[in-house]
This record gives structure tokens, sequence and C-alpha cells, in this order.
């Protein structure tokens, strides 16, 4: 896959386990059945897959059981970041051998504020351990997890030296502009948004991906209005940003991933349980997200 090809609705995909913390291999293989034929690609095991809990084997097992499910019908970019950079390359060149179609990476957590300088040789580490043409690098930017910024200028400097793409989730409609425009001499760069929440301005803005969480749980939402702004019906395409802003506020009623995990159970997918230290949401709260999305017709 080339980087300008992961385009569309691009769910974070969850992952799965048991009350005991095993991977769940039944509840990811429900969860990708449920999402498949509404979306246009996954980005699996980051922050909404409880990448950053996980051993690596953990994450090497989840990856390849999606593989096997998704069966090359829409291409995965696994997300590799780690806390340290032998860590990334090793799970990099994991999901290149088990077939994904690239890979992204957080810049290193547990290490804040590092000089740009470390955070190059980080990621240049990543381009040169797998990046191809048809394997694509990117970059993911979530400062609020690794307290790690990626610049423009940085971004630049490693587009400069192979990097393809970049997810951007800043939540700041300012900083996507300014990374189009560090990478505007490269047109096959990829800047994708990290979130739905501000679909509208960004594909206005020039996005052509959306990597969003929301897509575990409502892809049949997603891609109606991704596929009413494609088409030039703005109207109902900003019905449907309504809409997913009020289902993102429900989200917000306790932690988001276990919220989510209870979503599918009433949406009748066996989705298994999120990792600890994540907890299943307690009754009161499941009987309040019940009820505000029966308010909103979604049950």
């Amino acid at each position: 896959m080339k980087a300008q090809e992961f385009i569309g609705i691009i769910p974070p995909l969850l992952s799965s386990f048991t009350q005991d913390g095993e991977v769940y291999e039944r509840g990811i293989r429900e969860i990708v059945k449920f999402t498949l034929p509404h979306v246009n690609g996954y980005y699996p095991i980051g922050t909404y897959g409880c990448g950053p809990l996980m051993s690596i084997p953990e994450r090497q097992k989840t990856l390849e059981i999606i593989l096997d499910e998704v069966n090359s019908k829409v291409p995965v970019v696994a997300h590799v970041g780690a806390a340290g950079t032998k860590s990334m390359i090793e799970l990099a060149k994991h999901a290149k051998a088990a077939g994904a179609a690239g890979v992204g990476a957080i810049s290193p957590y547990y290490a804040p504020n590092l000089p740009e300088e470390n955070l190059f040789r980080h990621f240049v580490s990543l381009i040169d351990a797998v990046n191809e043409e048809e394997f694509p690098v990117y970059i993911y930017h979530n400062a609020h997890y690794s307290q790690n910024v990626i610049t423009p200028k940085l971004l630049k400097r490693l587009a400069d030296y192979g990097l393809r793409g970049c997810k951007d989730s800043s939540f700041d409609l300012v900083n996507f502009f300014l990374f189009q425009d560090a990478v505007a001499d490269y047109p096959d760069f990829n800047v994708i948004i990290g979130t739905e929440a501000i679909f509208m301005g960004a594909f206005d803005a020039g996005a052509t991906g959306m990597v969003c969480g929301m897509g575990n749980i409502f892809p049949e939402i997603l891609a109606n209005m991704y596929k009413n702004y494609c088409t030039g019906d703005r109207t109902a395409a900003m019905e449907g940003q309504r809409l997913i802003l009020r289902i993102r506020a429900i989200t917000k009623m306790a932690p988001t991933v276990p919220i989510m995990h209870a979503i599918l159970r009433m949406r009748g997918i066996d989705a298994g349980h999120p990792l600890s230290p994540l907890l299943d949401i307690d009754d009161a709260t499941t009987e309040k997200v019940k009820n505000a999305l029966q308010a909103l017709n979604l049950l």
C-alpha cells in the first residue's frame, strides 16, 4: 500500500480480552466482522486498542488475529509505538512480516519533553528498519499521551528522510494546516486526522482519512457521513457530524474504551473486555449510557 491509499473511515480498532486479561480471539474477530463492511482501513493497537498496556507478545498476537480476519479486504496500518526505540522496531518488523500495510508510531512516552534531535533519531531508526514505498511509516502525533510534541519543523525533517504519513490527534485545525504546509513539497505525503470530532473542518482543510474511535461502535454512521461529504451533501454530512459529537459526549461518561466495549455488547457484539487497569463500567453507568443512546434512537 502507498501512503496516499490509506483514506476514508479508519477505526483505531478496539482490542479484546477475557476477564482474566488474556487476548480474546473471538472478541477481536467479532469486532472486525461488525465494522469491516463500513470502513476503509484499520489502525489497531494504539490508544483505543490498549497497545501501551500490552506486552509485545500480546500486541503481536492481536495483530495477527486482526490481519487474518481482515484478510486483505482493507489496509491495516499497525501502531507500533513504544516507550523505547528497540521495542518499537521489534514490533514494526513483526508487523511487516505478518502482512500489515504499514506502521505508525506515537512519540516515545514516559520520557517527556525530549529534544527534537532525540525524537528525530527515534523515528529515523523506525524508517531505516522497515520503510518502503509500498510499506509506509506514519508518525502518530498525540502529545497529550506522549508529552513529546511533533513540530512542523520535525515533521518536515522526517518527510525529507522518508516518513510518508502523519496521524494528527492534536484536535487543532491550525496545527493540521501547519503540518500540511510543512510537507507541501511531498504531494504523496498523507496527513490524516486522528479524531471524528473535527471531521468537517479537517476534510475541508485537505484531510483524506480519519482515524475515528467512534468507528468501533457506530461505523455505519461514520460511513454515511463520509459518503455524504464526498458526494457534496454538506447538510447531511453536518447532521452526521453533530450526531457523532453527541455520541462522543456519551462515551465520556466514564473511561472511553470500557464504555465502547459496553456499547458493543448492547449492539449484540461479543467484544470481550478491556485490559486492566481499565475495567468494565458498572451497572449504573451502563444504564445511563443505554438510556442516552436510546434517547438518540441508536438502540
